[in-house]
């Protein structure tokens, strides 16, 4: 009896191994029955979140621009530009004779023509200052300001047509603008001689599309970029992280 005792106890080990996944199986069978959300759900919740970061990529992209754009003007050179425009401008508007408010429709291609033509008028009166049989006329030193919501034109020295743009958020002003035509004659196309915007944002493609065309259309897209803009830095600051 006692020679059978070690093939006895070798059986039931060999019984309780039989099954040996059996207590794995029966721990997770459990977990099978669980409830998981629709994959439709979960589907538009990774969606979501997906477009989420998309769009604060984007948003902290345009931050990081203006950052470097930040301390590109704080650069002698570029910082410069900005004070002597800025002063140049101050300085037309100091000595104007009339301030004139428009609205939408009266800000057009032909208004900007008769711009065009104050600062050529004005160049020739200054080149023949000099000629004393030059009678003086008041209607060519007259210094007038065009005010159209946030932008604001006015002749610049050596018949150039300079456009401020205001940027605000919230009520409140934010940024100065500047933006500088340059019209060397009537036979030839305005250009943008040189501007304080942002330099991402598609001045140049505007010049080259619309100023020879349409110019009014190209003023406005100039201004609208300059907004959006500075809503979207505005946001990125106030926005939540």
């Amino acid at each position: 009896m006692e020679g059978s005792d070690p093939e006895e106890s070798q059986k039931k080990r060999q019984k309780k191994n039989l099954y040996p996944g059996d207590f794995s199986r029966k721990h997770f069978e459990p977990m099978a029955l669980r409830p998981y959300p629709l994959t439709s759900e979960l589907s538009l919740m990774q969606e979501e979140d997906t477009q989420l970061e998309a769009t604060r990529a984007r948003f902290s992209n345009v931050l990081k621009r203006h950052a470097e754009l930040a301390e590109r003007l704080s650069r002698d050179s570029d910082k410069m530009i900005f004070e002597r425009l800025q002063k140049e401008f101050e300085a037309a508007r100091a000595s104007q004779t009339r301030e004139v408010y428009l609205d939408g429709e009266e800000w057009n291609d032909g208004l900007l023509a008769t711009i065009r033509e104050r600062v050529h008028m004005e160049a020739d009166r200054k080149a023949m200052s000099g000629d004393t049989n030059m009678m003086p006329s008041h209607h060519f030193e007259e210094k007038i300001t065009y005010k159209v919501g946030s932008k604001v034109i006015c002749c610049l020295e050596g018949a150039r047509i300079g456009i401020q743009y205001e940027t605000s958020f919230a009520g409140e002003t934010c940024e100065l603008y500047h933006c500088v035509l340059e019209s060397k004659s009537f036979l030839e196309k305005m250009t943008v001689l040189e501007h304080t915007v942002p330099f991402f944002l598609p001045i140049r493609e505007a010049e080259n599309d619309l100023l020879s065309s349409n110019a009014m259309v190209s003023l406005i897209s100039s201004c609208a970029w300059t907004h959006f803009f500075n809503d979207i830095k505005s946001f990125i600051k106030i926005a939540p992280h």
